[in-house]
C-alpha cells in the first residue's frame, strides 16, 4: 500500500494537473483595451480587441455595426488581422473607431464571441465623455456659427467638363465638315491641289506685259511703278528664256550680258531702250513723255517676240503665224496709240 501512495498517487496528481492545463490552454479568451478613457464630446478613441483560440476553431466576435451601446456610436471597424503564435493557437486583433455627442460616464458593454456552443464576454471598459468647457462670465467670448467656406477653385475639377465640351464642338465640327464634303460631292479626305503648269517664258512676259497694259499706270502718274513692272518682266524674261541671272544684275551689267547672244541682238536696241528710261525715271526721279511710256511697253512687247524660240512649222503655218505677229505688233501699237488720245 506504502508503494501505491508513494508511486501511483502522485502520477494520478500529475495527470489530472496536465489535463486540467491543457484544458485551460485551449479556452478561447477575448480582451478589450481603449486608447483614451476621456474624450471631448464629438472626438474619437479607438476600441483595440483581441481574441486568443486554437487554429482551427471557428470564432465569431459580435461588433455593432453603428451603436455600441446609447449614447456611444461606432464609426468604422477595421478588418482582423491574424497572427500565428505557438502551440497551435492564433491570435486576432481589430479595432473599433467610437465616439459620443452626449456627455456622461459610460461603461461599455462587452464584446462578446461566439465559440461552438459557448459565448466568451470580453473585460468592460469605462468612457468618460466631457462637454467643451464654456466661460459662462464671458458671453463674448462666444463665436457664432460659420459660414459655409467657399472651396478654392481648381481647373483639375473642371477638366472633364472642358473635355467634353471639347469633345462635342469637334464632333460637331467634323458633321459639318462632313456634310459639307457630301453635299459638294468631294472626296471626304481632301487632296492637294496639283499646281498649274507653268507658262513658256514667252507666253508668261506676253500676259505680263497684257497685264501691265490694262492697269494704265503711268496714266494715273504712277511712272515709276509702271517701269519697275516692265523691267522686272523683261528680267523674268531672260531668266527663264536665256538663263541670265538678270534679277541680281543692274541694266548695264544685263546690256553687257546680252550682246552676245545672237536671238538678242536685232532686238537688243529695244531692250536697251527701255532699260535706260526705266533707269532715269527710277533713280533720277525723271518724268517721261506720254510717248516715250507708250514707246517703252511697245519695245518690250517687241523684244520678247523677237526673241521667243523659234519653231519650224510647215511653210504655210509660218507664212500664217508671222502674218499673226505682225497684226498682234500692230493692234498694241494702235491701242497705245487709241489710249494716248
Amino acid at each position: 500500500m506504502k508503494w501505491i501512495r508513494n508511486i501511483l498517487f502522485p502520477l494520478l496528481i500529475m495527470a489530472f494537473c496536465g489535463v486540467e492545463n491543457y484544458a485551460f490552454a485551449q479556452q478561447t479568451l477575448i480582451d478589450v483595451k481603449i486608447d483614451s478613457a476621456a474624450i471631448l464630446i464629438g472626438e474619437q478613441t479607438k476600441l483595440h480587441l483581441t481574441l486568443t483560440t486554437d487554429k482551427d476553431k471557428q470564432v465569431q466576435v459580435l461588433i455593432p455595426a453603428d451603436t455600441l451601446m446609447r449614447g456611444v456610436e461606432v464609426l468604422e471597424r477595421s478588418k482582423p488581422d491574424t497572427t500565428w503564435i505557438e502551440n497551435d493557437r492564433m491570435l486576432v486583433k481589430q479595432d473599433v473607431l467610437i465616439t459620443s455627442f452626449d456627455s456622461s460616464l459610460y461603461l461599455l458593454p462587452p464584446v462578446l464571441a461566439i465559440d461552438g456552443r459557448d459565448t466568451i464576454l470580453s473585460n468592460q471598459v469605462a468612457l468618460k465623455v466631457s462637454t467643451v468647457p464654456v466661460n459662462v462670465d464671458k458671453p463674448e467670448e462666444f463665436a457664432d456659427i460659420k459660414d459655409v467656406w467657399k472651396p478654392p477653385f481648381v481647373w483639375s475639377d473642371y477638366y472633364p467638363w472642358i473635355i467634353g465640351i471639347l469633345a462635342v464642338l469637334l464632333l460637331m465640327a467634323l458633321a459639318y465638315y462632313i456634310v459639307k464634303r457630301i453635299r459638294e460631292r468631294k472626296s471626304l479626305i481632301p487632296f492637294a491641289q496639283p499646281e498649274k503648269p507653268k507658262l513658256p517664258p514667252y507666253e508668261q512676259a506676253i500676259k505680263e506685259l497684257d497685264e501691265i497694259k490694262q492697269s494704265k499706270l503711268w496714266q494715273q502718274g504712277k511712272e515709276k511703278e509702271y517701269f519697275t513692272s516692265i523691267t522686272d518682266t523683261l528680267r523674268r524674261y531672260l531668266v527663264d528664256r536665256f538663263g541670265i541671272n538678270a534679277m541680281e544684275k543692274t541694266s548695264a551689267e544685263i546690256l553687257d550680258s546680252v550682246k552676245g547672244i545672237d536671238e538678242i541682238v536685232p532686238a537688243f536696241e529695244k531692250l536697251e531702250q527701255v532699260l535706260k528710261l526705266a533707269d532715269f525715271v527710277k533713280f533720277a526721279k525723271f518724268r517721261p513723255l506720254p510717248d516715250e511710256n507708250d514707246l517703252s511697253l511697245v519695245n518690250a512687247y517687241f523684244f520678247v517676240n523677237q526673241t521667243k524660240p523659234v519653231e519650224i512649222p510647215n511653210p504655210e503655218e509660218a507664212k500664217d503665224e508671222g502674218k499673226d505677229v505682225d497684226e498682234k505688233q500692230a493692234d498694241n501699237t494702235n491701242e497705245l496709240k487709241t489710249t494716248k488720245e
